[in-house]
Formats: structure tokens, sequence, C-alpha cells
């Protein structure tokens, strides 16, 4: 089984500290529809992105039916795909309408292989598939998905691999062969994805698996050729200029957790991602992908709701006051006995 992402705790902190965003609504458990209508109880990340039909796709990782991952018969289950068409500034939040791989309701499967602690389709030892990100061609009707084929949960985790998979349906993914291995430092950058389309380029920000200290990259490739590993460019400096066509340059450094980067409606360039030295989820503004990061702004502070870890921007975001969409997860456990008492996902709502 998965390891908690956050068993750790940060004395002396000040109680009154207030992130710009706030809790809406709680979106996956054993208490809502996500479980009785596609088994979708114990859930994380929920990483949202434009479908090619303009609608939104969730994302989420270690699924079960059960509340807890750790209880029996859970039917263990990664990738899994919910939907939604609904604007999540309205007054109910965002209200899942489908799931992938399932017509109306059933049980919502994995949308693509899963080693479970076997092979990786590949001929590799797998423990799981983490999604990382996706992005829908309405060009073509196929969408690719970025993930991960976990090596190991131990903390840092590590991967095999980040990978991508295509789907023409909008059900299920192939897992394609085409593939950015990790090393055995569990170092390389290339890992954790997020991606965001900006006409003709899909623009990649990348860091180290396990949310660890380290760098993070950008990449692009034409949209028509994601599946072609020789058509991404790295955004690197060369001593004097930065430019497109080089080896990475790292453009940013920390202790990061997922990232997720999206271009809001005004142009905007957002970033969100857990900071792992300060446990807070903070966000960051640019002009453009390869421009200049803002300081860090905090949107939940770690005393203001421990443990929560991702904070995926909705696509649908805009850099308006309380249009800031945040996808949030949460796995907390007892203290004492370790056995865990939260495990699903939130909507927040806050500001750039």
């Amino acid at each position: 089984m998965r390891v908690s992402p956050l068993i750790l705790s940060l004395p002396g902190l000040v109680s009154a500290q207030t992130g710009k965003s706030v809790w809406k609504k709680r979106l996956t458990g054993a208490d809502l529809d996500t479980f009785q209508r596609w088994s979708v109880a114990g859930t994380d990340l929920g990483i949202p992105y434009v479908l090619e039909n303009g609608a939104i796709g969730f994302l989420f990782g270690d699924t079960f039916n059960t509340q807890w991952p750790e209880e029996p018969n859970n039917d263990w289950r990664a990738p899994v795909m919910l939907r939604s068409a609904i604007n999540p500034g309205d007054a109910n939040g965002i209200v899942f309408d489908s799931a992938a791989g399932v017509g109306g309701n059933g049980n919502a499967p994995e949308i693509m292989h899963n080693g479970h602690r076997g092979d990786d389709g590949f001929g590799t030892y797998e423990i799981s598939v983490i999604p990382n990100d996706g992005i829908g061609f309405p060009e073509t009707g196929d969408q690719i998905v970025s993930y991960m084929s976990i090596k190991d949960w131990t903390a840092p985790w590590a991967t095999n691999y980040a990978g991508l998979a295509i789907s023409t349906d909008g059900n299920t993914f192939t897992r394609l062969d085409v593939k950015w291995p990790n090393d055995d430092a569990n170092s390389d950058p290339f890992q954790m994805w997020t991606m965001q389309r900006d006409g003709d380029w899909v623009y990649i920000f990348s860091v180290r698996s396990g949310r660890q200290q380290g760098p993070m990259m950008l990449q692009r490739a034409p949209w028509d050729q994601m599946v072609n590993q020789s058509a991404y460019q790295g955004w690197g400096w060369d001593g004097n200029n930065w430019g497109w066509g080089r080896p990475c340059t790292p453009i940013l450094q920390g202790n990061f957790g997922e990232p997720s980067v999206r271009k809001l409606s005004d142009g905007t360039w957002g970033m969100s991602y857990l900071n792992l030295d300060t446990k807070n989820i903070v966000t960051r503004t640019a002009a453009g992908p390869d421009q200049a990061w803002s300081d860090e702004t905090v949107q939940v502070y770690w005393n203001q709701e421990p443990f929560l870890y991702g904070g995926f921007i909705h696509p649908w975001s805009t850099a308006n006051a309380s249009e800031l969409y945040l996808m949030v997860s949460k796995w907390a456990h007892d203290p004492t006995t370790g056995a865990s008492t939260a495990y699903h996902v939130s909507q927040y709502v806050g500001s750039l």
C-alpha cells in the first residue's frame, strides 16, 4: 500500500494564519454520490483538465470503494476519471456528471493498464500508476494523459518513469512506449508533470518524483507531436541568454509537490503546488510560460488545514477575486494508531 504523503507535524505555527483560499465543499467520499454512482469513495488528486469536447475531466490517483485505503476488499483502482461540465463558480460548486469507461452509473474502471505490484505492460515491475495531468485535442478528438509508473512508495517515493497514454474515445487510454526514465538516485526532474497548451505548443513543467527538493524544468512540444520525443524542446540558459531548443535549465528551485500550471482567461499563467518546506499550498503567476515567476502566495496554510496536498488549478479559473478554483487532497491519520481519518478531495476557492 502507498505511504501517507505527509505524516509529520510543524510545531510553533501561529494558529491565526489564513491563506487566500477557503474550503468550498468536499467532492469525494463514501457518503457522497461519487461512491453511490461510481464506487469512488476514498481517493485523491482530482487533477482537472480540458477534454476534447470542452468539458472537464478529473484524474484521480489510488481510488477505493471504501472510505480508507487500508480497509479490506477495497477495489483498488488507478487512475480513475470523473467528468463535469458545471462551472466551479456556481453556488453548488463542482458537480460530477459522468465517469470515464462506464455509461451512466456503475463502477468507474481504471482508464489505463496498472501493474498493481506486477508488470507495467513493458516488462517493468510497478506498484501503481498515478496521473500527472491530461490534455484534450479538439482537432482530432484525442486525449493524452501523463502518468507516473510507481516503483516504490517509501518516502520520498520513486518512479520507474513518467510516460504518456493516449485515448481516441475519451474512455480508455493506451500506454505508449514514450517515457522519461527516472534514475537510480530518484533525482530525475522530469517525473511529475503539468501540461498547458497555448496555440501550437504544449508547455510541460516538471519536477522530481516523491515531493522532494530539486529543480523545476520547462519543455515544450508541438501539440500534434507530443508522442514524438525528438520534437520536444528544452528551455535553457546558455550562459548569456535563455532560449528554446537547449538542454533544460532549472526555472525554479524548491521542495515541490505535484505542480499545476494553467493559462487563465486574461492571459495570466498561474502555478500551484505544495511547498514541502513550509507545508503550505502556494501559487505563483507569470506573464507567460517562459517568463519570470512571481514570489509565492500562500493559498492554504498547513495549520489552517493540516495534511493537505495537491492544489490543482481548475482550467476555468480566472485572475478575478474568488475565481481561483483548486482541487485539494487530504490524507490524515490518527497519531496513535496510524489509521486513516481522512482520504478525499475538496474544492477550495481563492484568488491569485
